[in-house]
């Protein structure tokens, strides 16, 4: 039974990573990162932005703001980790909820959740570094 389940969990990591890398200029890496992400997204992040990265209403922003993405990379480490007040533009409207903090989350997981953010809802080809959120958490504090 052990067995069991530890050969399912391992196909259906497998099956991720395979999804992942079928999108061209992925690397393995990003793959394994984008499938570690995905399962902390649903975890951590899809009840208020969706399944899809779609949002909720005027209250959530969607996540699918390539644009957005692109040029607030240097703080999203920070929006995950510390959460957010106040209102945010994303695809040219406004949203008023509250993210809330995130302090559990270590900076790997952090990274796994950008890079999965960025690789399927922002079409980006790049692993979000653990580097990189050590920067950036740096720079927010």
């Amino acid at each position: 039974m052990r067995n069991t389940i530890f050969s399912l969990a391992g196909i259906s990591i497998l099956i991720g990573m395979l999804i992942f890398a079928c999108q061209p200029n992925v690397s393995i890496e990003t793959a394994q990162y984008a499938v570690n992400g995905q399962k902390l997204y649903v975890t951590h992040c899809k009840s208020c932005h969706g399944a899809k990265g779609e949002g909720l209403g005027m209250l959530y922003p969607p996540l699918t703001d390539t644009t957005y993405l692109l040029k607030h990379r240097d703080q999203l480490a920070c929006i995950v980790r510390n959460g957010m007040t106040g209102p945010i533009e994303v695809h040219g409207k406004s949203y008023e909820g509250d993210m809330p903090a995130n302090p559990e989350l270590t900076n790997v997981d952090i990274a796994y959740i950008l890079t999965y953010i960025t690789t399927t809802f922002g079409n980006s080809t790049e692993t979000y570094t653990q580097e990189e959120v050590k920067r950036s958490l740096a720079d927010c504090q």
